[in-house]
């Protein structure tokens, strides 16, 4: 272990390790607190953060760090699944824009280039609205709108291994577009892969976070960020302050939680990468 963390990249793989625990250890505290999120005891209403409830009590009681992790415990599950499902849609559509033909590189480009022309937490809404707001509309709407940047790196680098050697070659064999894209494409794309699916969770959290605070997200009987923060708005002229800034600060950190693991793992996965 010391050898381990006097070597850079050693600590690197030591710091991916231990967020992964404590991203892992949220999810799983959230999912245990579930029923206890929803519990009120009037008598001990709006209470400032103390020992016993480290985050205070909101206007029913209910304790506000077990609420708050539960309600990251949430949004962090949808962001795993909309960022894996948002990568492996863009990493298809980013290859068979390289591979299957000028016709579908075309509308693949055509459909990257209107996405990501209209403004995001627009198209969000508009999706997840369409799509009945609550958990599936919010998981449609972030996978519907999160491929685009990916798609477009995938398809440039697809781009350029189509025109070296090996994959030219294989094209005089006469190896099918299925053939080369599993052997000669997806091995070599995997580590931008991997890197943009990281990168996307931060990104899936926030806007998680953020249309359910308007009102477009997550159903209001759900212990989820945006309604904690939406219905603490009413109480900060009151001096109840905890309601919102304890939550906002945790939801923050779990953000920049993944946006340094996306970076790290980007760092490790590229061999001529400076940071480690």
């Amino acid at each position: 272990m010391r050898e381990l963390w006097k070597n850079r990249r050693g600590r690197t793989i030591l710091g991916i390790f231990v967020t992964a625990v404590l991203l892992a250890m949220i999810c799983l505290a959230g999912w245990m607190w579930s029923d206890e999120a929803l519990l009120t005891d009037l008598s001990q209403k709006n209470l400032a953060p103390c020992w016993a409830h480290p985050f205070g009590t909101d206007f029913m009681g209910r304790d506000m760090f077990i609420r708050t992790v539960t309600g990251l415990s949430m949004s962090i599950r949808l962001g795993v699944l909309t960022a894996f499902a948002s990568a492996v849609l863009a990493a298809l559509l980013g290859i068979g824009a390289a591979v299957l033909g000028k016709t579908a590189d075309s509308v693949i480009t055509w459909a990257i280039d209107l996405i990501m022309g209209i403004p995001h937490i627009l198209l969000l809404i508009l999706i997840s609205y369409a799509f009945g707001k609550g958990f599936l509309g919010v998981a449609v709407g972030i996978t519907l709108t999160h491929w685009t940047s990916l798609a477009r790196i995938l398809r440039g680098e697809v781009l350029q291994l189509s025109e070296s050697r090996y994959v030219k070659m294989a094209r005089k064999l006469g190896h099918g577009a299925g053939y080369i894209s599993r052997v000669h494409m997806i091995p070599h794309i995997l580590p931008q892969f991997f890197t943009g699916l990281i990168l996307m969770f931060p990104h899936a959290v926030m806007h998680e976070a953020s249309i359910t605070f308007l009102g477009f997200g997550l159903s209001p009987e759900q212990p989820a960020i945006g309604i904690i923060l939406s219905e603490s708005m009413k109480y900060l002229s009151m001096g109840y302050w905890w309601l919102s800034l304890l939550p906002g600060a945790f939801l923050v950190a779990v953000v920049l939680l993944f946006h340094w693991l996306g970076h790290s793992v980007s760092a490790l996965l590229d061999p001529d990468s400076a940071h480690v």
